[in-house]
């Protein structure tokens, strides 16, 4: 029996929740009825334990109780997954917060467990009685004032946790009705019990789940179609505006975290909305989009295969339109907007290309494919940073080949091509190449900074010189609206004097800031 919950105490306990949820999970889902009956909570919170267990699995084993502690929870806020999952890994922060720097004794896991519950219940923006919030109440007063034995601790905080979940179903009306008790509750009494085993070294291979005491499906109630999902860099500043802004859309709103990165959890109507308020607030990443199948709603299908392709002004956005592309214009130097790009993938078909052609576009398009997905769409982003890398895959998108296919194709020619382009710098500019003073022009390749020079197409020049080899078949220029007159042209006559096997197409591409785009395939 422990009398101090050390690092290896605490490895083994993560690995024995997660594997006792693991057991656990399809009676844990069907317990699943609030906020929605979408029966993922067993999933989820094991999903969100697994996540901590392999954290803690990376590091050596002589890890200090402060890494270990806060090793679990940044692996559980990080693999967190559902709405009681993002809770409990904001548990399991409350307790690294106290136990990091305690001994690990009686009094120190009390402590924590009041924690974690003070923790859980702030991060719910609206709490409601009779879930994992509430079992997290009675576990924090039954430990409150206990001595400082751990296995006291630990096994009167599983025997609370037992106790004030079965009576879930007195504090929430839908489990009553339902005849179940609270799955995320269920969770976290798993979780606890297994605390309680490693500390007082009394293992069992039965897992207790209450089953429903009568089978009734809740009657869908109409409510939010989406939960969104994601994590966000940000400070606390901007999360407090976050919070905010998303209780407005919708509702079962968490936020867990600390220290720049945030978990967030919502469920809306709106989920374009939900993402677009965290890039303007900080920076979104591993966005989740799930179709609330419970909620009530129905959601869209469209007919048909397309192409979206995201352009930088009217006469370029011509150029896809004539090629077949739904287009979503965008101002030079900005994104467009997520529901703008959402629209457009409605608009194309229920099959879907996107074609960003631009790095900062790639994570608005991202997310409205994720999206897209839930409403029964299936959607393929492409990987292309630039215009001319977006004509080379839609010149040879068919839609009459399968669609994976197609996607494969399309890829290829993008990742086949090279992108370059001309600039004549309005500021002073440290690059690759060197610096770069107002009126220089600099030639780009791949995104790097390959020439500088004084003269416009002496510089386009000997861009196209370093893009062109020996196995170039195709070179596409599209002149910006502020290109001299005749610099596309020049760059022509040259290549046919010097490659006249290279196929040379140019375009008026209207775009601003670039004199001349180039790619060559």
């Amino acid at each position: 029996m422990l009398q101090v919950l050390d690092p290896p105490a605490v490895r083994q306990w993560s690995r024995l929740a997660a594997e006792t949820l693991g057991k656990a999970r399809e009676e844990i889902n069907a317990l699943n009825v609030f906020p929605v009956p979408d029966g993922d909570t067993g999933t989820n919170l094991h999903l969100t334990m697994l996540s901590a267990a392999e954290a803690l699995d990376e590091l050596p084993d002589d890890a200090d109780a402060a890494v270990t502690w806060q090793t679990l929870a940044r692996g559980a806020l990080l693999g967190a997954r559902g709405n009681s999952g993002v809770i409990v890994s904001q548990a399991l922060r409350g307790l690294a917060e106290v136990l990091k720097t305690a001994e690990g004794r009686g009094a120190d896991l009390g402590r924590g467990l009041i924690r974690a519950a003070e923790l859980a219940r702030g991060a719910v923006e609206r709490p409601v009685e009779g879930t994992v919030l509430s079992v997290l109440s009675a576990v924090a007063g039954a430990v409150r004032d206990l001595s400082d034995d751990l296995a006291s601790v630990a096994r009167s905080a599983a025997d609370a946790a037992r106790s004030a979940l079965r009576r879930t179903p007195d504090q929430l009306d839908v489990l009553a009705r339902s005849g179940v008790v609270d799955a995320g509750g269920a969770g976290l009494a798993i979780i606890l019990e297994s605390l309680a085993a490693v500390i007082t070294d009394s293992y069992t291979e039965r897992v207790d789940v209450p089953a429903p005491t009568h089978r009734v499906t809740p009657e869908p109630e109409e409510g939010p179609g989406y939960e969104v999902m994601y994590l966000l860099d940000a400070d606390a500043a901007a999360v407090d505006a976050l919070r905010r802004e998303l209780d407005a859309l919708g509702d079962s709103l968490v936020v867990v975290g600390g220290e720049g990165l945030w978990n967030v959890h919502v469920h809306v109507d709106d989920a374009g909305a939900a993402i677009e308020a965290a890039m303007r607030l900080g920076r979104p990443h591993r966005i989740k989009v799930t179709y609330l199948v419970g909620s009530g709603r129905t959601h869209p299908a469209s007919r048909g295969r397309g192409v979206v392709a995201v352009a930088a002004g009217p006469a370029l956005g011509a150029v896809f339109e004539q090629s077949g592309a739904v287009v979503v214009r965008r101002k030079p130097g900005s994104s467009p907007p997520l529901a703008t790009v959402l629209a457009a993938i409605r608009e194309a078909g229920s099959e879907v290309v996107v074609l960003p052609n631009d790095s900062g576009t790639r994570e608005v398009a991202v997310a409205a494919a994720e999206i897209a997905r839930e409403e029964g769409l299936v959607v393929s982003v492409l990987p292309t940073k630039a215009s001319v890398q977006g004509l080379a895959a839609l010149a040879v998108h068919d839609p009459l080949r399968r669609f994976d296919d197609d996607v494969v194709a399309m890829t290829e020619a993008a990742a086949h091509t090279r992108h370059g382009h001309v600039w004549v710098a309005d500021r002073e500019v440290m690059t690759s190449a060197g610096l770069t003073r107002p009126g220089d022009v600099l030639g780009v390749i791949d995104g790097d900074a390959a020439v500088i020079g004084t003269d416009l197409l002496d510089t386009a020049l000997k861009v196209i010189r370093r893009m062109v080899s020996s196995s170039s078949e195709l070179v596409t220029m599209l002149e910006g609206v502020n290109a001299p007159a005749g610099l596309a042209r020049a760059v022509h006559d040259h290549l046919a004097e010097t490659r006249p096997d290279v196929e040379v197409v140019l375009y008026e591409g209207g775009q601003g800031g670039y004199p001349l785009l180039i790619g060559v395939e």
